[in-house]
């Protein structure tokens, strides 16, 4: 056991830009890719990823300043701090659950695929601490290693179904065929998406709104491109920091250049998996002839090209901020997770056929209820961040916004405590992933 932990201690150590594009080279191998194209794939891959990491870190050193000026100019103290999603990985691969639940995700994704009862290939490994991380919860609340498996086991059915539901949406409004997304952060509340979408179907009025800057970009003029939102992002940041003209004109210009910079990055990461994809799919099928429409799960970055999904993303950040501020029983102020919000809606925008309008709308309560949540469990995070040896200050507690405020974690850990009103609910559950199952049934016969 100790030498399988150290050996996961330097696998994921690695940045996932380089341990990703070395397992797609390895697949590649395998399915007998061209050595010259497999090369060429996974450095598209490598690079586009170190791209989004590298933005990502210009953008939180951009607005990490400007959140923190807003809180002193405003006068305004939150306990908790939204320290993002590392120290939530470096939780997971210092549990004692974490050694057991790599092979276990990977044996149910094969049982699955083998009974037909999945299409999705999960290779996506760096966010197995996602799934992970759900163990680490249940072993730590319930002292049951037993329970914290099995709650590894049916967060990653749940996860790996969800992929399979949202594989239509991707290629119908991302035009990814053979490619789903995978991270339960992502697609775990893709329930919740379809549902707000049937509902907004029918309310008068409102389900005639639209504003799709992907296809309608033209006739809205500056506002259907990314750079004029992240500009006028940075101006109204700028201007509620108190910074002087100089200050908010640069944040203006750094947000613009991120905007502008990103979807660049999904587009070279798009362009790497696609030919490894479509390659793994077509070696699977030959070995085995009925299986088809496999998808291939991979990071959301992949559709950080899409306007949609980068403008949705943005408008949601400065809207967060402004429901942390007046949110009863919110203890935390985004920052840290603040730029997952574009990863998050990505596949919202997706179910609304690219309709920004819609995205924000479902987007809003996402937000309101990863505050709420993020706070919650901010305990339980700071236990065990400090059992893992990462601290951040004495009697300081840690949470991470949108992965410390996940719906789905937090509504396990409930079922697996008994919580009479999570086991309640499930009827409601059951129901919204009926919705999202039968959606992505009517999208497969239309593209058919």
């Amino acid at each position: 056991m100790d030498t399988l932990t150290n050996f996961l201690d330097v696998f994921f150590s690695f940045k996932p830009y380089v341990m990703l594009p070395l397992f797609m080279l390895i697949i590649a191998f395998i399915v007998r890719m061209k050595i010259f194209a497999a090369f060429q794939s996974a450095l598209k891959l490598a690079v586009g990823f170190a791209g989004v990491f590298i933005v990502f870190a210009f953008f939180v050193d951009n607005i990490k300043p400007a959140v923190e000026s807003i809180m002193i100019v405003r006068g305004l103290n939150f306990p908790v701090l939204d320290v993002g999603w590392p120290p939530l990985a470096a939780i997971t691969w210092g549990s004692p659950i974490a050694p057991i639940s790599i092979p276990l995700i990977i044996v149910i994704n094969i049982v699955m695929i083998a009974t037909n009862t999945t299409k999705t290939v999960y290779i996506d490994m760096w966010n197995f601490w996602h799934l992970a991380l759900m163990g680490a919860f249940v072993l730590s609340s319930t002292d049951s290693f037993l329970l914290g498996m099995l709650a590894v086991a049916l967060i990653t059915v749940y996860n790996i179904k969800m992929a399979d539901w949202t594989a239509p949406h991707v290629e119908l409004e991302g035009g990814l065929p053979g490619v789903t997304i995978s991270p339960i952060s992502v697609v775990g509340l893709l329930p919740f998406f379809v549902t707000m979408d049937y509902i907004y179907d029918r309310i008068p009025g409102f389900k005639n709104l639209k504003y799709n800057p992907e296809k309608d970009g033209g006739s809205i003029g500056l506002l259907g491109e990314p750079m004029i939102i992240g500009v006028i992002i940075g101006l109204l940041l700028g201007a509620a920091a108190g910074y002087s003209v100089k200050l908010v004109l640069e944040l203006s210009i750094h947000l613009a250049a991120v905007m502008f910079l990103l979807p660049k990055c999904g587009g070279l990461i798009g362009e790497g998996i696609t030919p490894v994809s479509q390659a793994l799919k077509e070696w699977i099928q030959s070995r085995f002839p009925k299986k088809h429409e496999l998808y291939v799960a991979v990071n959301p970055e992949i559709l950080m090209s899409n306007k949609s999904v980068m403008i949705s993303g943005l408008v949601l950040m400065p809207i967060s901020l402004a429901i942390a501020l007046i949110l009863p029983g919110n203890r935390v102020l985004p920052l840290g997770d603040l730029p997952n919000l574009i990863s998050i809606t990505a596949v919202t925008v997706l179910v609304s056929r690219g309709n920004v309008i819609r995205s924000i709308a479902t987007g809003i309560p996402i937000v309101v209820t990863f505050l709420l949540i993020s706070s919650k469990l901010a305990g339980l995070i700071t236990t065990l961040s400090a059992e893992t040896g990462i601290t951040f200050g004495a009697g300081q507690e840690i949470t991470a916004f949108t992965d410390g405020g996940n719906h789905i974690r937090f509504y396990f850990l409930y079922l697996f405590q008994g919580n009479w009103i999570a086991i309640a609910i499930i009827p409601v559950v059951l129901g919204m992933m009926y919705l999202s199952y039968h959606k992505a049934s009517v999208l497969r016969k239309s593209g058919e």
